[in-house]
């Protein structure tokens, strides 16, 4: 079977590579031609732990090419993933002029049935929408069904949530189309993967709903960490003993400086909008936008709390991107932190593994360190804000000894606060 990719951002790149692992015929389509040139010579601009090792062996084997021409992947292709971004407009809804303009491009380019999968994210209610779309700017009438199939990939481990997933979403209401994308998904099969066959309207929720409910927990799990630095109470074992119990369960229930991302905040921004578009108040998620929010900001006063004035300070921050293992400084909460320190009259050097380049085009005001321990001479603090692997196991005397100050504000619960206070750090924690 003959596959189209349209886009080759984090989901349409990972999504074309393992499904060329899977065995099937890719060709992956991007507007931009340095990308697509980057992509040929097996370079990917993306820092996701094992996605160009797997992009290079699939195009070796000859089951993944990459071309800039919409044209050549619709010709040649049964199924077309559009995979394209959906950022956030100003009052929050998710911008879909780059999906729709794609979906015009798949109508004019159409030779025969095609089945057009919708990967992106997009507000319930737009693979109905996109179905005419299709239909206004075909040539002459052709066959076609359309698909959502939306995607569950966490930035940093998107091949293994791609190829061990959860579950599979596929909203159509066409059993031919259902056939194929079964098909496609056949591999997934061998290790007994749910699949959730629904309406186009249903698997657009799934999404929504999916991100949104892990957004506020960990919202929730923030409220209850800023109560506990207030009663004296440690979040770190309130967590634990509430993941303990089956009906919650211990996954995002890490307290920290707010979520961020290419997906939680547009996703919590776009359903809430959804929702006020149809006359209803989705209070819960209101909240949960605001509260993150003002999560980042009480940060950045926990820092001052502990430094003084900044004015004239150097604080040292480890970690830029919104997590590990990803180069993604989108809606990050340390560059939030960062921006409110650099307000405040702080000067502020940094260090992340992957992702300096990215923070360095928003704030070109940065220093940057060579590594965590640069980044800590000097420094009148040092604030963990990522927690990268590296920045588990830190020389902590050693950090303390180039420190101008001993203050150390763990953002991210890595060190044990008793620990840290015996070694003479002046120490801050999230909810401890």
């Amino acid at each position: 079977m003959n596959i189209c990719i349209i886009g080759t951002g984090y989901v349409g790149l990972v999504t074309g590579a393992c499904l060329a692992e899977f065995g099937l015929n890719l060709i992956c389509v991007d507007n931009d031609q340095e990308k697509i040139d980057q992509l040929k010579r097996g370079q990917i601009s993306i820092h996701e732990p094992g996605l160009e090792d797997l992009v290079r062996k699939n195009m070796k084997e000859g089951r993944l090419s990459f071309s800039t021409s919409i044209r050549e992947g619709v010709v040649s292709s049964l199924v077309i993933f559009i995979a394209v971004g959906t950022p956030s407009k100003e009052d929050g809804s998710a911008d879909l002029t780059a999906v729709e303009e794609v979906a015009k491009e798949i109508a004019r380019n159409m030779n025969g049935y095609k089945v057009v999968v919708v990967k992106s994210t997009v507000p319930v209610g737009t693979c109905r929408r996109l179905k005419q779309l299709i239909r206004d700017h075909q040539s002459e009438p052709i066959p076609f069904d359309i698909v959502s199939n939306p995607e569950f990939q966490r930035e940093g481990s998107a091949i293994e949530d791609f190829m061990r997933p959860d579950r599979v979403t596929i909203g159509a209401e066409s059993e031919q189309a259902i056939a194929i994308m079964k098909d496609i998904y056949s591999a997934l099969y061998l290790i007994e993967t749910p699949f959730v066959i629904a309406s186009l309207e249903t698997a657009e929720m799934i999404k929504y709903a999916a991100n949104t409910f892990l957004a506020t927990k960990i919202t929730f799990i923030n409220e209850i960490a800023n109560l506990c630095e207030m009663v004296g109470a440690d979040v770190h074992h309130v967590a634990r003993a509430m993941g303990l119990d089956g009906r919650i369960g211990k996954k995002f229930l890490h307290p920290g400086p707010g979520f961020g991302g290419s997906c939680f905040p547009k996703d919590t921004r776009a359903l809430s909008r959804i929702a006020r578009d149809r006359g209803y108040v989705f209070k819960l998620l209101e909240s949960v936008i605001e509260v993150n929010e003002e999560q980042k900001q009480r940060m950045v006063r926990k820092i001052t709390e502990k430094v003084g004035d900044l004015r004239g300070k150097t604080i040292g921050v480890l970690g830029l991107s919104f997590k590990p293992n990803t180069n993604d400084v989108r809606e990050s909460s340390s560059i939030a932190i960062i921006q409110g320190l650099l307000k405040m009259g702080a000067k502020v050097k940094a260090y992340d593994p992957a992702a300096m380049e990215e923070a360095r085009a928003i704030l070109p005001e940065l220093e940057f360190g060579k590594d965590a321990y640069d980044v800590a001479r000097g420094s009148d603090a040092l604030v963990l804000a990522t927690e990268w692997n590296q920045f588990r196991r830190l020389d902590l005397q050693r950090v303390k000894d180039l420190l101008k100050s001993p203050i150390f504000i763990d953002l991210r619960n890595v060190y044990d606060p008793d620990q840290m206070r015996r070694m003479g750090f002046i120490y801050s924690g999230v909810g401890r």
